[in-house]
């Protein structure tokens, strides 16, 4: 039966979800049940181009990746495939009419990790909207339940959170990006490679967006608004731990909240939606 395929194509889609991000598995349990399956679809849909691009070393990345592309815009169109993480993707993605440009705005940003790119503010820019805001767009269409209206008034500020975790994302990673994949994403970084003041302005940007995107947590609906507030609550942890940091220290290692803290900050974050203070 086609039902129990699709059923399959979810648990594929929450198991990708758990097995390469247990804080974003955490944080999607905090989700309304209604929505939960689709943001796993999402995150399959794109966990699985982004190994594309960084994990199959020895593999014709570029042409998996065309397949890819290729084959997401097929089920979309089916409504249907044989991939169960784009089953269950094409599901999401027609359920809530998601707009197609922001796959291909998502996957080319996963074309530029195949090339060599020395990045400018242009570049930077581009991959930012393609790798991290509109993911967090298509996360929106289904926080509002694919009402238009909603996603308009909500997509500023969808977009600067977005963008703010990637730039974590893009100092937590320091380590893997420049040391095994040869990738710096920060524009206009000379021989001397990032400083300390470009570290502080970058640092700067991310809680400007912060500050923005917060405001737009709080006009989310109820169903999604703890759930987006507890990752946004790990992130900003996460930032206070890498200004902590030195360049050197970053190129070390890898960034991490200890599970136990991450414990403390989800109950907290509970007790405070408990309490109506968001």
């Amino acid at each position: 039966m086609k039902a129990l395929f699709d059923q399959y194509s979810v648990k594929a889609s929450k198991m990708v979800t758990k097995s390469y991000s247990t804080s974003f598995y955490a944080g999607v349990r905090f989700l309304d049940p209604s929505i939960r399956d689709d943001i796993h679809a999402i995150y399959g849909f794109v966990r699985f181009a982004d190994e594309i691009v960084d994990s199959f070393h020895g593999y014709e990345k570029r042409h998996l990746l065309e397949e890819f592309r290729r084959d997401t815009f097929i089920a979309i169109e089916r409504g249907i495939s044989l991939n169960p993480i784009l089953n269950s993707f094409q599901f999401t993605v027609n359920k809530y009419e998601i707009n197609h440009e922001l796959i291909e705005t998502f996957l080319q940003s996963m074309e530029m990790d195949l090339g060599d790119i020395e990045y400018d503010q242009s570049t930077y820019e581009k991959y930012i909207l393609g790798s991290a805001e509109v993911v967090g767009l298509m996360c929106l269409k289904v926080f509002v339940y694919g009402n238009q209206e909603q996603y308009e008034r909500l997509k500023p500020y969808a977009m600067k959170l977005g963008s703010a975790f990637q730039k974590i994302n893009f100092l937590r990673d320091l380590k893997d990006d420049v040391g095994e994949l040869g990738r710096l994403y920060f524009p206009n970084i000379g021989d001397e490679g990032l400083t300390p003041e470009t570290k502080i302005a970058i640092e700067k940007e991310i809680e400007e967006e912060f500050r923005e995107a917060y405001v737009g947590i709080l006009l989310l609906p109820k169903s999604s608004r703890f759930g987006v507030y507890v990752s946004y609550v790990y992130y900003t942890k996460l930032l206070a731990k890498i200004k902590r940091k030195t360049i050197a220290e970053l190129m070390d290692k890898r960034i991490r909240v200890p599970n136990n803290r991450k414990f403390i900050l989800f109950f907290k974050s509970y007790m405070k939606n408990s309490m109506n203070l968001l």
